[in-house]
């Protein structure tokens, strides 16, 4: 099961909600999508991070289960139109939320940025700290700085497209 963070997740993590502890702060971190249950727990495993953390963090709101075909699809220009899902509130012209443009958005920005070793620390923090469709949108063209038009150019048609 791969999990993202939810806007509710990102919100309390930014005001230091006690319902986050120390140790499920930093697995929080690490939820982006495209890591797996598994690789989270197998890297937090020293923290003493267990499946009862992730699944408190599920029940409060803060993560979000993210099906596989969310992350491919984010990659593949138009695939998300014959995917027939019900639930797509119309508030843009691509016919996609906000929320879904982030959700596509968010693994790719964050696979991005991590591959940029310690020169990107600081924009993969920010990218790891926005809370929402707007924060991502404003960090494209840093990301777009770091590591080339190119790269970007999936990342730039989840979110814009």
């Amino acid at each position: 099961m791969k999990y993202a963070k939810s806007e509710v997740g990102q919100q309390a993590f930014k005001a230091r909600s006690t319902l986050l502890s120390a140790r499920q702060r930093s697995a929080f971190i690490l939820f982006d999508g495209v890591k797996s249950n598994e690789q989270v727990l197998a890297a937090t495993g020293g923290l003493g991070i267990t499946q009862d953390d992730i699944d408190h963090m599920v029940q409060q709101g803060f993560l979000s289960a993210v099906p596989d075909f969310v992350v491919s699809s984010a990659s593949a220009p138009g695939a998300a139109s014959t995917g027939g899902s019900a639930e797509s509130p119309v508030v843009s012209v691509s016919g996609r939320s906000p929320q879904e443009r982030y959700r596509d958005a968010m693994p790719i920005a964050t696979k991005l940025t991590a591959g940029l070793g310690l020169r990107g620390f600081r924009l993969n923090l920010a990218v790891e700290g926005a809370s929402g469709f707007d924060d991502l949108l404003a960090l494209l063209p840093k990301i777009q700085d770091a590591v080339g038009a190119k790269p970007c150019v999936a990342l730039e048609q989840a979110l814009k497209g």
